[in-house]
Protein backbone atom coordinates (compact mmCIF):
# COMPACT_ATOMS: atom_id res chain seq x y z
CA UNK A 1 0.00 0.00 0.00
CA UNK A 2 3.15 2.14 0.46
CA UNK A 3 4.33 2.12 -2.89
CA UNK A 4 2.54 4.66 -3.97
CA UNK A 5 4.44 7.28 -1.24
CA UNK A 6 8.05 6.38 -2.67
CA UNK A 7 8.09 8.96 -5.54
CA UNK A 8 6.18 11.47 -2.95
CA UNK A 9 9.19 10.64 -0.33
CA UNK A 10 12.20 11.22 -2.43
CA UNK A 11 10.40 15.17 -3.03
CA UNK A 12 9.92 15.37 0.47
CA UNK A 13 11.35 18.01 2.37
CA UNK A 14 11.88 15.72 5.22
CA UNK A 15 13.95 13.23 3.17
CA UNK A 16 17.84 12.46 3.74
CA UNK A 17 20.37 14.80 1.52
CA UNK A 18 22.27 11.76 0.60
CA UNK A 19 20.55 10.99 -2.43
CA UNK A 20 22.40 9.86 -6.05
CA UNK A 21 21.80 12.12 -8.81
CA UNK A 22 22.59 10.91 -12.31
CA UNK A 23 23.51 12.84 -15.71
CA UNK A 24 22.49 12.15 -19.24
CA UNK A 25 25.67 13.42 -21.88
CA UNK A 26 25.16 17.01 -22.63
CA UNK A 27 22.53 16.92 -20.03
CA UNK A 28 23.22 18.95 -16.76
CA UNK A 29 21.72 18.23 -13.39
CA UNK A 30 20.50 20.24 -10.12
CA UNK A 31 21.37 19.56 -6.78
CA UNK A 32 19.22 17.08 -5.09
CA UNK A 33 16.69 16.78 -7.57
CA UNK A 34 16.27 14.88 -10.75
CA UNK A 35 15.62 16.24 -13.99
CA UNK A 36 12.03 14.51 -15.30
CA UNK A 37 13.28 12.28 -18.22
CA UNK A 38 15.96 11.00 -15.69
CA UNK A 39 13.18 9.96 -12.89
CA UNK A 40 11.25 7.87 -15.84
CA UNK A 41 14.04 6.56 -17.75
CA UNK A 42 16.81 6.29 -15.22
CA UNK A 43 19.69 6.32 -17.49
CA UNK A 44 23.09 5.21 -17.25
CA UNK A 45 25.46 7.76 -15.98
CA UNK A 46 28.11 8.70 -18.15
CA UNK A 47 31.36 7.96 -16.77
CA UNK A 48 33.14 10.14 -15.27
CA UNK A 49 30.41 12.45 -14.33
CA UNK A 50 28.81 10.98 -11.73
CA UNK A 51 27.99 13.27 -8.39
CA UNK A 52 25.88 13.24 -5.46
CA UNK A 53 23.48 15.19 -3.94
CA UNK A 54 25.07 17.47 -0.97
CA UNK A 55 28.40 16.21 -1.89
CA UNK A 56 28.20 12.31 -1.05
CA UNK A 57 26.95 9.30 -1.85
CA UNK A 58 24.26 7.27 -0.64
CA UNK A 59 25.11 5.82 2.83
CA UNK A 60 26.47 2.28 2.21
CA UNK A 61 25.07 1.11 5.40
CA UNK A 62 21.82 2.27 4.74
CA UNK A 63 19.64 -0.80 4.10
CA UNK A 64 16.68 0.61 2.40
CA UNK A 65 15.32 3.44 0.77
CA UNK A 66 13.51 6.87 2.57
CA UNK A 67 9.96 6.17 1.37
CA UNK A 68 10.09 3.13 0.35
CA UNK A 69 7.49 0.37 1.72
CA UNK A 70 10.38 -1.55 3.73
CA UNK A 71 11.50 1.89 5.57
CA UNK A 72 7.70 2.39 6.51
CA UNK A 73 7.90 -1.37 7.75
CA UNK A 74 11.62 -0.86 9.62
CA UNK A 75 9.94 2.64 11.47
CA UNK A 76 7.12 0.58 12.89
CA UNK A 77 9.41 -2.38 13.78
CA UNK A 78 11.08 0.82 15.89
CA UNK A 79 8.25 1.82 17.19
CA UNK A 80 7.24 -1.92 18.43
CA UNK A 81 10.22 -2.09 20.62
CA UNK A 82 10.31 1.68 22.15
CA UNK A 83 7.42 1.57 23.47
CA UNK A 84 6.28 -2.26 23.96
CA UNK A 85 9.85 -2.10 26.06
CA UNK A 86 9.98 1.64 27.87
CA UNK A 87 6.21 1.00 29.01
CA UNK A 88 7.23 -2.50 30.31
CA UNK A 89 10.03 -1.11 32.10
CA UNK A 90 8.42 1.76 34.03
CA UNK A 91 5.01 -0.59 34.56
CA UNK A 92 6.20 -0.48 38.73
CA UNK A 93 5.63 3.66 38.77
CA UNK A 94 2.79 3.35 36.28
CA UNK A 95 0.77 1.24 38.54
CA UNK A 96 1.39 3.02 41.58
CA UNK A 97 0.53 5.91 39.26
CA UNK A 98 -2.82 4.82 38.50
CA UNK A 99 -3.92 4.10 42.52
CA UNK A 100 -2.63 7.85 43.37
CA UNK A 101 -4.86 8.86 40.36
CA UNK A 102 -7.93 6.94 41.98
CA UNK A 103 -7.65 6.41 45.60
CA UNK A 104 -5.45 9.49 46.73
CA UNK A 105 -6.49 8.97 50.27
CA UNK A 106 -4.98 5.51 50.20
CA UNK A 107 -1.91 6.05 48.68
CA UNK A 108 -0.97 9.75 49.52
CA UNK A 109 1.99 10.18 47.34
CA UNK A 110 4.66 8.30 44.94
CA UNK A 111 6.51 7.13 47.88
CA UNK A 112 3.60 6.30 50.36
CA UNK A 113 1.75 4.12 47.54
CA UNK A 114 5.07 2.09 46.65
CA UNK A 115 5.28 1.28 50.21
CA UNK A 116 1.46 0.85 50.90
CA UNK A 117 1.82 -2.13 47.19
CA UNK A 118 4.55 -3.85 48.70
CA UNK A 119 3.54 -4.00 52.36
CA UNK A 120 0.14 -5.61 50.33
CA UNK A 121 1.37 -7.60 47.67
CA UNK A 122 4.75 -8.33 48.29
CA UNK A 123 7.41 -6.94 45.51
CA UNK A 124 5.65 -8.57 42.58
CA UNK A 125 2.53 -6.82 42.83
CA UNK A 126 4.31 -4.05 41.64
CA UNK A 127 4.55 -6.04 38.24
CA UNK A 128 0.98 -6.07 37.83
CA UNK A 129 -0.34 -5.34 34.36
CA UNK A 130 2.68 -6.11 32.54
CA UNK A 131 1.85 -8.58 30.05
CA UNK A 132 -0.84 -6.48 28.84
CA UNK A 133 1.25 -3.15 28.39
CA UNK A 134 3.83 -5.06 26.52
CA UNK A 135 0.87 -6.16 23.87
CA UNK A 136 -0.75 -2.91 24.10
CA UNK A 137 2.10 -0.51 23.76
CA UNK A 138 4.08 -2.32 21.27
CA UNK A 139 1.07 -2.51 19.32
CA UNK A 140 0.41 0.92 19.84
CA UNK A 141 4.02 1.83 18.87
CA UNK A 142 3.33 -0.08 15.64
CA UNK A 143 0.92 2.41 14.20
CA UNK A 144 2.32 5.46 16.25
CA UNK A 145 5.88 5.65 14.38
CA UNK A 146 5.19 3.80 11.13
CA UNK A 147 1.74 5.97 10.44
CA UNK A 148 3.68 8.88 11.36
CA UNK A 149 6.70 8.05 8.85
CA UNK A 150 3.76 7.66 6.26
CA UNK A 151 1.45 10.39 7.28
CA UNK A 152 4.28 13.14 7.55
CA UNK A 153 5.55 11.70 4.06
CA UNK A 154 1.95 12.67 2.82
CA UNK A 155 0.99 15.71 4.11
CA UNK A 156 4.22 16.93 2.53
CA UNK A 157 3.77 16.05 -0.46
CA UNK A 158 0.29 17.92 -0.34
CA UNK A 159 1.69 21.38 0.29
CA UNK A 160 4.56 20.72 -1.65
CA UNK A 161 7.98 21.54 -0.93
CA UNK A 162 8.14 25.25 0.24
CA UNK A 163 4.85 25.05 2.16
CA UNK A 164 6.05 22.12 3.59
CA UNK A 165 9.35 23.81 5.14
CA UNK A 166 7.47 26.87 6.19
CA UNK A 167 4.47 24.72 8.18
CA UNK A 168 6.52 21.70 9.13
CA UNK A 169 5.35 21.99 12.42
CA UNK A 170 1.69 21.81 11.21
CA UNK A 171 2.97 19.03 9.41
CA UNK A 172 4.75 17.37 12.89
CA UNK A 173 0.90 17.57 14.16
CA UNK A 174 -1.27 16.64 11.88
CA UNK A 175 0.66 13.74 10.73
CA UNK A 176 0.99 12.80 14.81
CA UNK A 177 -2.67 13.42 15.43
CA UNK A 178 -3.56 11.12 12.59
CA UNK A 179 -1.02 8.07 13.84
CA UNK A 180 -2.52 8.08 16.95
CA UNK A 181 -5.68 7.81 16.12
CA UNK A 182 -4.94 4.54 14.36
CA UNK A 183 -2.75 3.36 17.42
CA UNK A 184 -5.08 4.09 20.08
CA UNK A 185 -7.87 1.73 18.79
CA UNK A 186 -5.12 -1.00 18.50
CA UNK A 187 -3.91 0.36 22.42
CA UNK A 188 -7.73 0.74 23.90
CA UNK A 189 -8.65 -3.02 25.01
CA UNK A 190 -5.01 -3.93 26.32
CA UNK A 191 -5.73 -0.46 28.55
CA UNK A 192 -8.60 -1.05 29.70
CA UNK A 193 -7.76 -4.69 30.90
CA UNK A 194 -3.94 -2.86 32.28
CA UNK A 195 -6.31 -0.84 34.46
CA UNK A 196 -8.46 -2.98 35.85
CA UNK A 197 -5.76 -5.43 37.05
CA UNK A 198 -3.91 -2.68 38.63
CA UNK A 199 -6.43 -0.62 40.55
CA UNK A 200 -9.23 -2.64 41.30
CA UNK A 201 -8.21 -5.10 43.97
CA UNK A 202 -8.99 -8.85 43.78
CA UNK A 203 -10.40 -8.48 40.47
CA UNK A 204 -8.04 -10.01 38.38
CA UNK A 205 -3.92 -11.35 38.75
CA UNK A 206 -3.59 -11.59 34.78
CA UNK A 207 -4.75 -10.72 31.44
CA UNK A 208 -5.88 -14.39 31.08
CA UNK A 209 -8.57 -13.56 34.55
CA UNK A 210 -8.95 -10.41 33.63
CA UNK A 211 -10.55 -10.53 30.09
CA UNK A 212 -13.45 -13.27 30.68
CA UNK A 213 -14.69 -11.43 33.90
CA UNK A 214 -14.57 -8.10 32.02
CA UNK A 215 -16.36 -9.72 29.13
CA UNK A 216 -19.20 -11.29 31.48
CA UNK A 217 -19.72 -7.74 33.17
CA UNK A 218 -19.92 -5.44 30.49
CA UNK A 219 -19.14 -7.28 26.83
CA UNK A 220 -17.33 -5.52 24.29
CA UNK A 221 -18.28 -2.33 25.20
CA UNK A 222 -15.58 -2.65 28.42
CA UNK A 223 -12.74 -3.17 26.37
CA UNK A 224 -13.19 0.39 24.28
CA UNK A 225 -15.69 2.86 26.63
CA UNK A 226 -12.18 3.70 27.34
CA UNK A 227 -11.40 5.02 23.71
CA UNK A 228 -12.67 8.34 23.40
CA UNK A 229 -10.99 9.45 27.15
CA UNK A 230 -7.82 7.74 25.54
CA UNK A 231 -7.70 9.59 22.49
CA UNK A 232 -7.88 12.65 24.44
CA UNK A 233 -4.97 12.07 26.36
CA UNK A 234 -3.21 10.53 23.79
CA UNK A 235 -4.00 12.57 20.71
CA UNK A 236 -2.45 15.65 22.51
CA UNK A 237 0.74 13.61 23.89
CA UNK A 238 1.85 12.67 20.70
CA UNK A 239 1.37 15.60 18.69
CA UNK A 240 3.61 17.29 21.87
CA UNK A 241 5.71 14.28 21.58
CA UNK A 242 6.74 14.42 18.12
CA UNK A 243 6.17 18.06 16.92
CA UNK A 244 8.45 19.32 20.43
CA UNK A 245 11.03 16.40 19.76
CA UNK A 246 11.51 17.81 16.15
CA UNK A 247 11.44 20.82 16.68
CA UNK A 248 13.99 20.49 19.47
CA UNK A 249 16.70 18.61 17.56
CA UNK A 250 16.33 21.53 15.29
CA UNK A 251 16.84 24.09 17.76
CA UNK A 252 19.45 22.19 19.70
CA UNK A 253 21.79 21.54 16.35
CA UNK A 254 21.26 25.03 15.81
CA UNK A 255 22.17 26.93 18.78
CA UNK A 256 23.93 24.10 21.63
CA UNK A 257 25.92 21.30 19.55
CA UNK A 258 28.62 23.24 18.63
CA UNK A 259 29.25 21.53 15.75
CA UNK A 260 27.29 20.28 12.17
CA UNK A 261 25.18 17.14 12.90
CA UNK A 262 26.64 15.63 9.97
CA UNK A 263 29.96 15.67 11.69
CA UNK A 264 28.62 14.57 15.16
CA UNK A 265 29.19 10.60 15.28
CA UNK A 266 26.26 8.27 15.71
CA UNK A 267 26.54 7.90 19.39
CA UNK A 268 26.55 12.22 19.92
CA UNK A 269 23.45 12.10 17.75
CA UNK A 270 21.87 9.92 19.77
CA UNK A 271 22.66 11.72 23.02
CA UNK A 272 21.11 15.00 21.07
CA UNK A 273 17.93 12.13 20.85
CA UNK A 274 17.90 11.48 24.47
CA UNK A 275 18.07 15.71 25.43
CA UNK A 276 15.23 16.43 23.01
CA UNK A 277 13.16 12.90 23.66
CA UNK A 278 13.09 14.07 27.74
CA UNK A 279 12.33 18.32 27.01
CA UNK A 280 9.44 17.02 24.79
CA UNK A 281 8.20 14.05 27.22
CA UNK A 282 7.80 17.08 30.07
CA UNK A 283 5.65 18.71 28.03
CA UNK A 284 3.69 15.56 26.78
CA UNK A 285 2.86 14.54 30.66
CA UNK A 286 1.40 18.11 31.41
CA UNK A 287 -0.81 18.54 28.17
CA UNK A 288 -2.04 15.01 28.92
CA UNK A 289 -2.67 14.80 31.90
CA UNK A 290 -6.28 15.30 33.28
CA UNK A 291 -7.59 12.74 30.47
CA UNK A 292 -5.13 10.51 31.81
CA UNK A 293 -6.46 10.75 35.24
CA UNK A 294 -9.97 10.21 33.43
CA UNK A 295 -9.04 7.32 31.68
CA UNK A 296 -7.46 5.52 34.97
CA UNK A 297 -10.80 6.10 37.03
CA UNK A 298 -13.45 5.33 33.80
CA UNK A 299 -11.63 1.92 34.18
CA UNK A 300 -11.42 1.49 37.23
CA UNK A 301 -15.12 2.37 37.62
CA UNK A 302 -18.67 -0.31 36.33
CA UNK A 303 -20.81 1.87 34.28
CA UNK A 304 -19.10 5.31 34.47
CA UNK A 305 -18.92 7.91 31.35
CA UNK A 306 -16.37 10.27 31.01
CA UNK A 307 -18.58 12.88 31.54
CA UNK A 308 -19.35 11.71 34.96
CA UNK A 309 -15.99 11.16 36.03
CA UNK A 310 -14.51 14.27 35.41
CA UNK A 311 -17.36 16.21 37.04
CA UNK A 312 -16.50 14.00 40.20
CA UNK A 313 -12.96 14.50 40.38
CA UNK A 314 -13.32 18.48 39.39
CA UNK A 315 -10.27 20.67 38.19
CA UNK A 316 -8.00 20.13 40.72
CA UNK A 317 -8.70 16.60 41.13
CA UNK A 318 -7.81 15.72 37.53
CA UNK A 319 -3.93 16.90 37.99
CA UNK A 320 -3.71 13.93 40.54
CA UNK A 321 -0.15 12.29 40.01
CA UNK A 322 0.88 14.59 37.82
CA UNK A 323 4.46 14.80 39.32
CA UNK A 324 5.18 10.74 39.31
CA UNK A 325 4.18 10.92 35.36
CA UNK A 326 5.84 13.91 34.69
CA UNK A 327 9.03 11.43 35.87
CA UNK A 328 7.62 8.68 34.21
CA UNK A 329 6.88 10.28 31.13
CA UNK A 330 9.93 12.20 30.51
CA UNK A 331 11.83 9.39 31.31
CA UNK A 332 9.91 7.12 28.84
CA UNK A 333 9.96 9.56 25.95
CA UNK A 334 13.70 10.10 26.06
CA UNK A 335 13.89 5.98 25.97
CA UNK A 336 11.16 5.78 23.17
CA UNK A 337 13.17 8.29 21.07
CA UNK A 338 16.52 6.88 21.91
CA UNK A 339 15.74 3.30 21.34
CA UNK A 340 13.61 4.10 18.03
CA UNK A 341 16.74 6.23 16.93
CA UNK A 342 19.27 3.48 18.25
CA UNK A 343 17.06 1.08 16.22
CA UNK A 344 17.09 2.54 13.20
CA UNK A 345 21.06 2.49 13.18
CA UNK A 346 21.36 -0.93 13.90
CA UNK A 347 18.76 -2.08 11.05
CA UNK A 348 20.13 0.81 8.54
CA UNK A 349 17.21 2.88 8.61
CA UNK A 350 17.97 6.31 6.50
CA UNK A 351 18.12 8.93 9.26
CA UNK A 352 17.19 12.45 7.60
CA UNK A 353 19.06 15.59 9.07
CA UNK A 354 16.99 18.55 10.55
CA UNK A 355 15.03 19.96 7.70
CA UNK A 356 16.47 22.59 5.11
CA UNK A 357 15.31 25.77 3.50
CA UNK A 358 14.59 24.51 -0.04
CA UNK A 359 16.58 26.14 -3.00
CA UNK A 360 13.40 27.69 -4.33
CA UNK A 361 12.56 29.70 -1.38
CA UNK A 362 15.74 30.53 -0.81
CA UNK A 363 16.18 32.00 -3.98
CA UNK A 364 12.75 34.20 -3.44
CA UNK A 365 14.01 35.68 -0.06
CA UNK A 366 17.26 37.03 -1.76
CA UNK A 367 14.70 38.80 -4.36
Amino acid sequence: MFSSFFQTAKNSPFRTPFNRVQCDDGQSAVMGSLTPSAVGSQPAPVVGREIAAASAAVSSTDSCEFGSSKYFALCGIGGILSCGTTHTFVVPLDLVKCRLQVDQAKYKNLFHGFKVTVAEEGARGLAKGWFPTFIGYSLQGLCKFGFYEVFKVKYADILGEENAYLYRTYVYLAASASAEVFADIALSPFEAAKVKIQTVPGFAGTFREAVPKMMKEEGIKAFYKGLVPLWMRQIPYTMMKFACFERTVELLYKYVVPKPRSDCSKSEQLVVTFAAGYIAGVFCAVVSHPADVVVSKLNQSKGASAVSVAKSLGFMGMWNGLMPRIIMIGTLTALQWFIYDGVKVALGIPRPPPPEMPASLKAKQNM
